[in-house]
């Protein structure tokens, strides 16, 4: 849904615990490891800019993301574990917002600029040593009057070279979902889920493997709470995503933590 005009700040907290099956190999930089655990915890701030776009009507928006945090990971197959804090890559983005009644609608384009820590010898980096570039359209059905909502967002996301490693990433769809319901005038709860999948293979003479075609299922629940500071908006959002049905890629569960708030008063 279209954000509050001008600008506004948000800061996450994302926690995640993933494993894969001991029984596959891994690829892992220049690493090939058997039964990889990981375990990561970022902080990511993302400001943002809102504007009305009267040529065609709705809601421009500009953001960037910039990340710092600890990635930890062990091969379950040996006494071999790193770890490394630092930052992470950066992710510019551009959407544009229209709403007509309960029915709002996006589009969008993000990137991945490869700025973060990042060493292919390593098991632990915070940073994908590669460029990437996502785009997609979004849908959120809204009503003020029952509190329900209904969310969807679908990306494609094309990944470059990475030079160090020679490995290129396949193309991959990604399906992003969430349903609420308000329980009051701040307090809202429900569930959302993710489906990641690969529809072309990993390339290049470090695809070592073939095209490991990876893909993964995530869902859980989420509760928000939205209020005034100051007289300024602000939405708090937790959820949280058990994943199963991986294939070729570490599975687990994960955990985001968002405070968001306008820098403007709101004008109620």
């Amino acid at each position: 849904m279209p954000s509050a005009l001008g600008f506004s700040i948000s800061t996450s907290y994302y926690h995640a615990t993933q494993s894969t099956d001991p029984s596959l190999n891994v690829s892992r930089g220049n690493n090939v490891v058997t039964g990889l655990l990981t375990s990561s915890n970022f902080l990511m701030v993302t400001p943002t800019y809102a504007m009305s776009t009267p040529g065609i009507g709705g809601q421009l928006e500009l953001s960037v993301t910039a990340q710092m945090g600890n990635y930890t990971a062990a091969d379950a197959g040996t006494t071999i574990t790193d770890a490394m804090t630092a930052v992470g890559d950066l992710s510019p983005a551009v959407a544009q917002k229209w709403v007509a009644d309960v029915h709002n609608f996006m589009v969008y384009a993000t990137g991945n600029v490869p700025v973060g820590n990042y060493d292919p010898s390593r098991l632990a980096t915070t940073g994908l040593g590669r460029w990437a570039v996502d785009g997609g359209l979004g849908y959120t059905y809204y009503d003020d009057g029952s509190g329900r909502e209904f969310s969807s967002v679908l990306g494609l996301t094309y990944n470059f070279m990475n030079a160090s490693t020679a490995y290129q990433s396949g193309m991959s769809l990604h399906l992003d979902l969430s349903a609420a319901q308000s329980l009051n005038d701040s307090v809202y709860a429900g569930v959302v889920g993710y489906l990641y999948y690969q529809i072309t293979g990993d390339s290049g003479s470090g695809a070592t493997f073939g095209a490991f075609p990876a893909s993964v299922v995530g869902v859980g629940p989420q509760v928000g709470y939205n209020f005034s500071l100051g007289g300024r908006d602000v939405q708090m959002n937790a959820r949280g995503y058990y994943e199963f049905a991986g294939q070729n890629r570490p599975t687990g569960w994960n955990a985001w933590l968002t405070f968001t708030i306008a820098l403007a008063k709101s004008e109620k």
